[in-house]
């Protein structure tokens, strides 16, 4: 028998590269057309976010759950539980951050996605951006096929990095609580990534810590900012 430190993380993976983004090939043909919904859905937050009307806190905050409820049985459960023990676990949380979204942002109304810090807005926009229109690029840009594309609002990634960003740009004080499944899931996706060789393992990862770190800075530096003036 051999030693445990002679184990590498790739001998705990329990699929193939090749099995793994196929399953995002055979995801996206299976939930056809919902790829357009979700479309129509990062349309209404932008708008909502630029016109910000009074109901605009639940509105974002009813979207973003909905996302998180859809991933959690669509993609974690049905499909992704068919490689992944784990999957059923990271459903659950899936689910458990939807729940905090309903509660924080529909019955509480304690979500106002929109940020006085000029810093802090930019980034929270740029993040959510990034999500929905350079996430979807990511699997072409590195050899995959069109079809394995991930899409806010029915993969993981990108809906948890889009809610990251959205969180960031939301009030003046960090949801700190609405971030920790987020954090754990770009950790969690990164790992798997990196010990399947994939390029672009780090880009998950690098948003949740550009995050944490604006985040971090809004609660150490702002109000010292504040206080001077």
């Amino acid at each position: 028998m051999s030693e445990w430190w002679t184990y590498r993380p790739s001998d705990f993976l329990l699929f193939s590269p090749q099995t793994y983004y196929r399953l995002f090939e055979l995801y996206n043909i299976d939930i056809w057309p919902m790829q357009v919904v979700s479309l129509a859905l990062c349309t209404a937050i932008i708008t909502l976010a630029v016109r910000n009307p009074a109901w605009q806190g639940r509105a974002i905050s009813a979207i973003l759950a909905s996302c998180w409820l859809w991933v959690a049985a669509a993609y974690l459960l049905q499909h992704y539980s068919t490689i992944n023990w784990a999957a059923r676990y990271f459903a659950i949380g899936f689910t458990i951050e939807a729940i905090l979204l309903i509660w924080y942002g529909i019955i509480r109304d304690r979500l106002l996605f929109r940020s006085v810090e000029p810093a802090c807005q930019r980034a929270g926009i740029g993040v959510f951006l990034f999500a929905l229109v350079f996430q979807p690029f990511i699997a072409p840009l590195v050899g995959r096929e069109w079809i394995q594309a991930e899409i806010f609002g029915v993969a993981p990634d990108p809906t948890v990095t889009a809610t990251l960003g959205l969180l960031l740009l939301a009030d003046n004080k960090p949801h700190w609580l609405l971030m920790i499944i987020p954090f754990i899931w770009c950790t969690i996706s990164g790992v798997t990534l990196w010990t399947m060789k994939s390029p672009d393992f780090f880009i998950t990862p690098l948003a949740a810590l550009l995050v944490l770190g604006l985040a971090a800075w809004k609660v150490f530096m702002l109000p010292k900012q504040y206080s001077e003036k």
